[in-house]
């Protein structure tokens, strides 16, 4: 068995993922560098959250080898904070924010145990990196929707993974708080290199933030940089509708459907 390859976060070499017995995609080649802020982007059906169980290692892939930090896959979870798309629904609302930061880190031990300082200390420290020490108090029942994706945020990078994998977490963010959250995702990126990989639905709040994407299309899973993938007739392709592509006034690059 050759050494991991530390100089790739993610590495899809001729995957193919299954279920049922059917293939969701196939023939599946690309390497995610570290440090890489990621969307995974595809049509309803095509097999994202699929893409984040082989990652995870929560399904096997029917053919070929993912390598996570150059191990196969749920051999490092505990270097990969995931925030899922249900985050409110599996979290108990009369705990605190503080709280369910802290199962992030203490909620795999067996058995009960005296919260260290150490712990306690490295919530401060996860709060304060998406600028929540404010709301720690306060129960999640209390909290906004956007406090409570800065809560999750919180609980997926107390344990300081090398990546950082979120399932749409803007899907239910009005602007302002869309807004916000990409600025706390990018500050993530740049001050603790870590790799951010996130599903979207509309890519068009990430556009300043993100490196490149995963699309899924034709039954593949593909990987190009950000400029080969906002493109009016790929994107036109793999949504089945027109997608257009455009700039501002300023310069920036923003996506609408319609002709």
């Amino acid at each position: 068995m050759s050494a991991p390859d530390d100089a790739a976060a993610l590495t899809f070499d001729d995957v193919s993922a299954e279920r049922g017995g059917r293939i969701i995609w196939s023939e599946s080649t690309f390497r995610i560098e570290p440090g890489s802020f990621v969307a995974v982007i595809g049509p309803n059906g095509s097999g994202k959250t699929t893409l984040l169980q082989v990652i995870l290692g929560l399904l096997p892939p029917a053919s070929g080898t993912v390598r996570v930090f150059g191990r196969g896959p749920g051999v490092v979870n505990d270097e990969i904070g995931y925030v899922p798309q249900n985050y409110d629904a599996n979290a108990n609302e009369a705990i605190r924010a503080r709280d369910a930061v802290l199962l992030g880190l203490t909620g795999t031990r067996w058995g009960w145990r005296r919260t260290s300082a150490a712990d306690r200390a490295r919530v401060d420290e996860a709060l304060g990196w998406v600028d929540a020490l404010g709301i720690a108090e306060r129960r999640l029942s209390d909290l906004s929707g956007g406090q409570r994706q800065r809560i999750a945020l919180a609980a997926a990078l107390v344990a300081r993974p090398r990546l950082l994998i979120l399932d749409e977490p803007l899907a239910s963010l009005d602007v302002r708080n869309q807004h916000e959250i990409v600025g706390v995702l990018g500050r993530l990126k740049r001050e603790l290199g870590v790799t951010v990989l996130v599903v979207a639905h509309d890519l068009n709040p990430l556009l300043g933030v993100l490196d490149s994407a995963i699309y899924l299309l034709d039954g593949h899973a593909h990987h190009a940089a950000l400029d080969k993938v906002v493109d009016s007739a790929l994107l036109t392709h793999m949504y089945g509708t027109t997608i257009q592509v455009a700039h501002t006034l300023q310069g920036e690059l923003y996506m609408r459907s319609g002709g």
